[in-house]
């Protein structure tokens, strides 16, 4: 049985893919050539255009399948930490976000290079970056506010919660992805308790922008 080109198991394409991937992610889209990758995969210039047609096709292929399949382990780790809590409360929505990004399921390789890829398109969004929304950001972004609303509608108006959860994952990823310079700064290194340690402290800090002092209740409630 002949594969298609497209085909996952294509040896040649998934190799691309990978060498594309690092490439982009150290140095940009537009800093990277088609050539420089075929190098890189030890493929002729050709091999390109047969799998993915042209460089921006397989710039969106990288994020389609690289990008997009760890973003959704972390938001199914998310659900995963709150599936035995039917009755969740705020704390709980927060420890099990900053749980999924801080400890979850992506190794330290892969946690740098979704981080660099993710960068790019945030501060030059291409035609990637619809497909990434689409996809990752809004579904998760709509499941925390869903679970949010449910738990304090009775608090917060549409805006006040949505610059909320932006404000909670500001402080998540900048813990995530400024390790290093919070491991300079504060001298502990990124190990277990540590990052115990900083999620417990990211659901303290949100629970007294969420809902002020009420947010030690539901703290201790967890204690």
């Amino acid at each position: 049985m002949v594969k298609s080109k497209n085909h996952p198991n294509n040896r040649t394409r998934e190799r691309i893919l990978d060498k594309a991937e690092a490439l982009f992610a150290c140095k940009g889209y537009h800093a990277v050539s088609i050539r420089e990758i075929t190098k890189s995969a030890e493929c002729n210039v050709s091999a390109v255009n047969y799998y993915f047609g042209n460089k921006q096709n397989l710039y969106c292929e990288v994020f389609q399948h690289r990008w997009l399949p760890r973003a959704k382990r972390i938001h199914n780790c998310f659900r995963q930490l709150l599936a035995d809590k039917p009755n969740c409360k705020p704390n709980d929505i927060v420890r099990a976000l900053a749980q999924a990004f801080l400890q979850g399921p992506l190794t330290d390789a892969e946690r740098v290079r979704h981080h660099q890829l993710i960068s790019g398109e945030i501060a030059q969004p291409s035609q990637a970056f619809n497909l990434i929304a689409k996809q990752a950001l809004h579904p998760l972004f709509n499941s925390i506010r869903g679970d949010l609303n449910a738990a304090m509608s009775e608090i917060f108006g549409d805006d006040q919660l949505t610059l909320s959860i932006f404000s909670i994952f500001a402080m998540i990823l900048h813990f995530n992805f400024a390790r290093h310079l919070i491991t300079s700064l504060s001298g502990h290194q990124y190990d277990t308790d540590f990052k115990n340690r900083l999620v417990d402290h990211i659901v303290e800090f949100s629970m007294f922008g969420l809902i002020g002092k009420n947010g030690e209740d539901w703290n201790a409630s967890t204690t």
